[in-house]
């Protein structure tokens, strides 16, 4: 089968990791992340199609699929003043760095709105209502530096206190203008309307002491600080928010941070603190273990290897999905660590940390250690992009399966050529692991070979 590179360019690194991760590790790891923006649609082949003849390859037109979620919501918005139930949520923004946009995320109605930023909640959601779920949510938003508040100090504190509060908090917002525009990311999930926020008035905030306790431990690193709340279990999705908001770390070091940035940011943390204190110190599993999930259009393969810890995380993309539109070929890429890991950024973005924090942990919660492959394919009915959250999550459900085993990696292959769509061949070549297995024997083979 005809494969074709996917390459995502890298055009500027970015300031902040080796002020924020004070690890050097981590901050090398994540030293060139792309800021540049991601082009999704051609206007020309959009303006031609119009959503009727399906042009880019797609089962459906995403850009109508936004706008249905759009009207759904649209009358509730007509105003600019909006009245609702924070998650929480918060959103910075990364253009301009280091002035940035921030500002709360807030529904036109009132309840419990937590699941409307709780990725964690949204693995047996349907594609159509995560849609609805981040359309519905307006962002207020100002211009600030992201360390000197300068007079916007109190509204940023708001928006910080808002940001730990463990339950929906009542807001209101009155904005510049009506809200507009729709931000799709691949790294972040979706997120509705924005406006420029004049004045924002919340109450019934009931603060998360955990993240309320570390937020006044202003002497622990940020790596510290974000194990502490992964460990008493706060959501991934929190612990963003908390960090976004310059709420961890050093006191000196202390700035918002670009939700985009922190999603990498603590994935890779959390995946490399689990990987060095934990999973290189278990025992080798005794025998191959595969777990797989599918959802979304998109099937996800764990193969658990016996062998010392090694990571690599390979994706595919047909034709007509997210990031694949206009080719008429499979785009497949990929990326792998040795033992002792990475020192560039993932060339795939932020998915790579995602799926190294799931593995990491699972095999943390068994004491256990192993070789990592972990292999992607994305399906024509995956026609948005939903952020990493997707990701981390189907490889935590598929974890959660019961693995099947083997005692052979032949039998490992015979299982992955019948599961997935795209030839064995054609996965031994583009990933490492794989060719490793299949061309070279390890020296402890020869020790315990019978005498001839």
């Amino acid at each position: 089968m005809k494969s074709k590179k996917f390459v995502k360019k890298v055009k500027k690194s970015i300031p902040w990791i080796s002020h924020i991760i004070t690890d050097e590790k981590s901050a090398s790891e994540l030293s060139n992340i792309s800021i540049e923006p991601q082009k999704l649609f051609r206007s020309d082949i959009c303006l031609i199609c119009r959503g009727t003849k399906l042009l880019c390859g797609r089962k459906r037109c995403p850009i109508i699929e936004k706008w249905y979620s759009f009207r759904k919501i649209e009358s509730k918005i007509n105003s600019r003043v909006i009245i609702g139930s924070s998650p929480p949520g918060v959103f910075v923004g990364r253009f301009g760095y280091p002035y940035v946009w921030i500002g709360p995320l807030v529904p036109p109605f009132s309840g419990d709105t937590r699941i409307l930023d709780t990725p964690e909640l949204w693995h047996s959601k349907k594609l159509n209502e995560i849609i609805d779920f981040r359309l519905s949510l307006v962002r207020g938003k100002t211009l600030t530096h992201i360390r000197k508040f300068g007079e916007k100090k109190k509204l940023v504190e708001i928006i910080q206190e808002l940001s730990m509060s463990k339950i929906s908090v009542d807001s209101d917002l009155i904005l510049k203008r009506r809200p507009s525009g729709i931000l799709f990311d691949s790294e972040a999930q979706p997120i509705g309307p924005s406006a420029p926020l004049l004045k924002i008035d919340v109450s019934n905030i009931h603060v998360d002491h955990r993240i309320e306790k570390i937020s006044f431990d202003d002497d622990l690193k940020a790596v510290d600080s974000l194990y502490y709340l992964y460990r008493n279990g706060v959501f991934i999705s929190g612990i963003i928010r908390a960090f976004s908001m310059g709420l961890l770390g050093m006191k000196n070091e202390r700035k918002l941070v670009p939700t985009r940035w922190s999603i990498t940011a603590v994935d890779s943390t959390l995946s490399r603190f689990l990987r060095d204190n934990f999973v290189k110190n278990y025992p080798i599993i005794s025998e191959y273990m595969l777990f797989e999930t599918e959802n979304f259009d998109d099937k996800f393969i764990v193969i658990l290897i016996p062998d010392a810890w090694s990571f690599e995380f390979i994706e595919a993309w047909y034709p007509g999905t997210a990031w694949n539109i206009f080719s008429d070929s499979i785009a497949i890429a990929g990326d792998f660590e040795p033992y002792w890991g990475r020192t560039s950024y993932a060339s795939i973005g932020g998915c790579y940390y995602a799926t190294r924090l799931a593995v990491s942990e699972y095999l943390t919660k068994i004491r256990k250690q192993a070789r990592v492959l972990v292999l992607r394919e994305t399906y024509p009915g995956h026609i948005l992009p939903l952020g990493v959250w997707h990701v981390r999550e189907s490889v935590r459900c598929a974890l959660k399966h019961k693995p099947k085993k083997f005692s052979s990696f032949k039998a490992v292959l015979e299982y992955i050529s019948n599961s997935l769509k795209i030839s064995v061949n054609t996965w031994v070549k583009v990933s490492k692991i794989l060719r490793d297995l299949r061309t070279q024997e390890k020296l402890t083979t020869f020790f315990y070979k019978p005498n001839m």
